[in-house]
């Protein structure tokens, strides 16, 4: 029995009619990706079939029936192949009116907000967020009466400091107020009604070492060790804060004011702690463990006081890697154990009876499962693996090695079992072939996306329905006619991919809103369509210049992906309430997964081709005896 009290969606709806079916057909078989999930995906295999359809027309013999045939559908196809790229050029221009006009309004209007921040769709709230990413909504700015340029507040002697790096002169501490028409010199941070808005990245730098009076904000530190990547390496950047740190409190010396280091000592200890909670993974590097060790070593030799929080720093480092390492071999057994099972699969196909129907009957207790996956992939998905998936090899700002820049192995995991699922679900479908079997799955799939909608994960609910929107299960129109599809088209409604998605943000941002409001862990879940909060960073970071026209470093970009990526680290940090069902698990975790060819080939076996061209389709797969495998 289904809990009585959980919040579930109200579903109202006719069948379709067959017109209806046959727009299911122009679903995509992939709708994962950065670009446009829903029609590049079609427009590409599109692209393939009529290539193939074109290359089997050249091939044909000289059999006049079969020739006229394969003339009609190619007409028909290329009409199909017109009318999907229109769709696609239309939704293309909406997606980049919407995304990109977001940005250019920011950056044409005066700054009026409380943090130049906007996230596309999703309403920035006041409420404080249980961790320390939650700051970034409620940073302490400075009055409104300040001067648009600022010293820096830990600086005793900026161009002392810099003449460390051989860099100009700055400003002494002290000078609050310095004249408009000095704005440009190049230590400066410029501040637009107390935000900070632009500096230059040596500026940005002294900004975020602490002294023994100031510690930066804690947003300033997450926005700026998020995106100071896209200038320079994280150990390039730990290093220069180790040796401004030196220098600053004079610690090659041998007498060192300790009273003064006594205020400093902690405060640095406390940023390199955020450091490596926030970031961990920057650790994984050797040069970043050296810097690390180097300096913590030279504060615990000053102030025995330290030793006990740099060993807890250490500590909670470690175990944080060895968690990640942990992760990291597990994915690697599962990989293994599906391509065992697939192994298997080939060598006795009679062997694979089981469906997953009977490894867990309740839709609801699927969905759990799913959510569990779900949650325990995104959690190892570190902030910055965001920005690093969208350097470049080489920039005008940068350049770095290709390998030094591109760790994303966390995200490019999730993206593999967001395609999994989809196959998962096509291949439970079109394996059967009895017509009763494969329209209960249908129906199976269908409440399992309805109970990850309720959940709120939005996630598996687009894996699945694009799972029901490949080709080879939404041809089998014998199967479809015995299923009552209502929920279905509430849920594709859900999921449109028109107007930049607007029907899919409403929900999240009630989603959203639930979570906020709610105290137990069962409301509280929020699991966005990872492939649209890929795209709209994508679209931020494309879409704002990197430095302004006076070379600065745009901070304001800076502060608008920390806010995006900020709403991500909260919703991932929820555990999952719900018990685990480790049959259940495995099964969807390892469950023999077939290829695009392979669903084809079982779709054909389970209804009959209904043409000429589909019955050629099947020769050829037959005759190639294709992998199963995905």
């Amino acid at each position: 029995m289904l809990p009585t009290k959980r919040k579930s969606l109200t579903f109202n709806g006719s069948r379709p009619t067959s017109a209806r079916r046959g727009s299911v057909e122009e679903q995509s078989v992939d709708l994962f990706g950065v670009q446009f999930e829903v029609t590049s995906r079609l427009l590409e295999a599109e692209r393939r079939r009529l290539s193939a359809l074109k290359r089997d027309l050249s091939q044909v013999d000289h059999k006049e029936a079969i020739a006229k045939d394969r003339h009609r559908e190619l007409e028909r196809q290329q009409q199909y192949f017109s009318r999907l790229q229109v769709q696609h050029d239309r939704l293309e221009k909406e997606y980049r009116e919407n995304a990109m006009g977001v940005f250019k309004i920011h950056y044409n209007r005066s700054v009026k907000s409380q943090r130049s921040q906007p996230h596309i769709g999703i309403k920035q709230t006041s409420k404080a967020r249980p961790s320390i990413f939650g700051t970034i909504t409620k940073e302490k700015a400075p009055s409104k009466d300040a001067t648009k340029r600022r010293s820096l507040p830990q600086t005793s002697n900026l161009a002392t400091m810099f003449a460390y790096h051989h860099h100009n002169g700055g400003i002494p501490n002290g000078h609050a107020a310095v004249a408009e028409d000095d704005r440009l010199d190049c230590n400066a941070l410029i501040y637009h009604d107390g935000n900070l808005f632009s500096g230059s990245i040596e500026a940005l730098i002294q900004h975020i070492v602490p002294t023994a009076d100031y510690y930066p904000d804690r947003t300033y530190i997450f926005a700026f060790l998020l995106c100071s990547r896209l200038f320079m390496k994280p150990y390039e950047l730990l290093q220069e804060v180790c040796e401004l740190s030196i220098l600053q409190q004079n610690l090659l010396n041998r007498h060192i004011d300790r009273a003064q280091f006594s205020r400093f000592g902690p405060n640095l200890v406390l940023l390199l702690s955020e450091w490596t909670e926030t970031f961990p993974y920057d650790f994984r590097d050797e040069r970043m463990m050296r810097h690390l060790k180097e300096i913590t070593q030279k504060c615990a030799s000053i102030d025995v006081n330290l030793r006990k929080s740099i060993g807890q720093l250490m500590q909670t480092l470690i175990r944080r890697l060895a968690m990640l390492e942990k992760y990291e071999e597990i994915l690697a057994k599962v990989n293994a154990a599906a391509a065992d099972r697939m192994h298997m699969l080939r060598a006795n196909p009679a062997a694979f009876q089981t469906n997953v129907i009977e490894i867990c009957p309740d839709p609801y207790i699927m969905a759990q499962q799913l959510t569990h996956i779900e949650l325990e992939r995104l959690t190892n998905i570190g902030p910055e693996e965001f920005v690093q998936a969208f350097m470049k090899k080489e920039t005008d700002d940068i350049k770095i090695p290709f390998q030094d820049i591109k760790k994303t192995n966390n995200l490019e995991a999730y993206v593999e079992w967001f395609n999994r699922l989809s196959y998962f679900v096509a291949t439970e479908v079109c394996m059967h072939i009895k017509k009763k079997h494969r329209a209960r799955l249908i129906e199976y799939f269908i409440d399992v996306a309805k109970e990850s909608f309720n959940i709120g994960n939005f996630n598996s609910l687009m894996a699945i329905l694009a799972g029901l929107n490949m080709c080879p299960v939404s041809r089998l129109k014998k199967t479809w006619a015995k299923v009552n599809t209502a929920k279905f088209e509430v849920l594709e409604h859900l999921m449109d991919p028109t107007s930049n998605f607007s029907n899919y943000r409403q929900s999240l941002r009630a989603a959203i809103q639930r979570s906020q409001a709610s105290i137990g862990g069962c409301d509280r879940i929020v699991i966005p369509f990872f492939s649209l909060l890929v795209k709209d960073i994508y679209f931020l970071n494309e879409g704002c210049a990197n430095k302004i026209a006076n070379g600065h470093v745009n901070f304001d970009k800076f502060w608008q992906l920390a806010k995006q990526i900020t709403e991500f680290i909260t919703w991932k940090q929820v555990d999952c309430p719900y018990s685990r069902d480790r049959q259940a698990l495995n099964y969807l975790l390892t469950a023999p997964v077939f290829t695009e060819n392979s669903l084809y080939l079982a779709s054909y076996e389970s209804e009959n081709p209904e043409n000429e061209f589909e019955k050629e389709r099947f020769k050829t797969f037959r005759g190639k005896k294709p992998s199963h495998s995905k």
